[in-house]
């Protein structure tokens, strides 16, 4: 992958993620994480190569079947991209609202989501009121409501505190353990080193995938 005529910034990468699978996403800043999580949720296609999601090759999949795979897809950006003129619960609500959800439903599964990431007092605050911390919540919150059968998330736990952090990532394994394959991009060591899961590591455009401990490689 390319932008435009610039260098490759990710190139010769090979890797398949097995369904239910959780993998710590890490490098360097500027070493292509957040590129290769756009290649992954389609918001970019590559340069070169193929892209299979589901057992569908992206490139040959029709328009029009784009929008039910990407709802496949969870996402949790970095710079989260609330909706501003919607509360909490509406940001949250708004991809079980598109799915056709009953409205019972809805009130219920976000009210409880959010009460679980200590939210319960903000249902009704617009984005620009809360803290990073807190649109952070928000936007793992609306990530995971859904029940994304594939989740990415880039840099999660980047504006909460570690007992926060923790929490969150406890959150991330119960879903992983309901059967969602996780990426989480992440530059906290510490965090990786907690967690007893893979990682696949992006080095000069390069990945290589180790396990547990470091430095065994796939």
């Amino acid at each position: 992958m390319r932008y435009g005529a610039g260098p490759e910034i990710l190139r010769d990468i090979t890797m398949s993620l097995d369904a239910g699978s959780f993998h710590f996403l890490t490098g360097a800043s500027g070493a292509g994480k957040t590129s290769l999580l756009r290649l992954m949720y389609l918001a970019e296609r590559p340069t070169g190569g193929v892209i299979s999601l589901f057992g569908r090759d992206v490139a040959r999949t029709p328009r029009h079947e784009m929008p039910a795979l990407r709802r496949k897809i969870g996402v949790v950006f970095q710079d989260f991209r609330l909706i501003d003129h919607l509360s909490a619960f509406d940001n949250v609500a708004l991809p079980l609202r598109v799915a056709g959800a009953e409205e019972t439903q809805v009130r219920e599964q976000v009210t409880e989501l959010l009460t679980w990431v200590g939210l319960a007092d903000q249902l009704h605050t617009k984005p620009a009121t809360l803290s990073g911390g807190q649109q952070q919540r928000v936007a793992i919150a609306r990530a995971v409501i859904g029940r994304p059968r594939v989740l990415l998330a880039d840099e999660p736990t980047g504006n909460v505190d570690e007992d926060l952090a923790l929490r969150l990532m406890r959150l991330f394994e119960e879903l992983n353990r309901l059967g969602t394959t996780l990426v989480i991009a992440t530059h906290s060591e510490r965090l990786v080193e907690r967690f007893n899961q893979p990682r696949l590591h992006l080095a000069a455009g390069a990945l290589t995938i180790e396990r547990w401990p470091k430095g065994r490689l796939l």
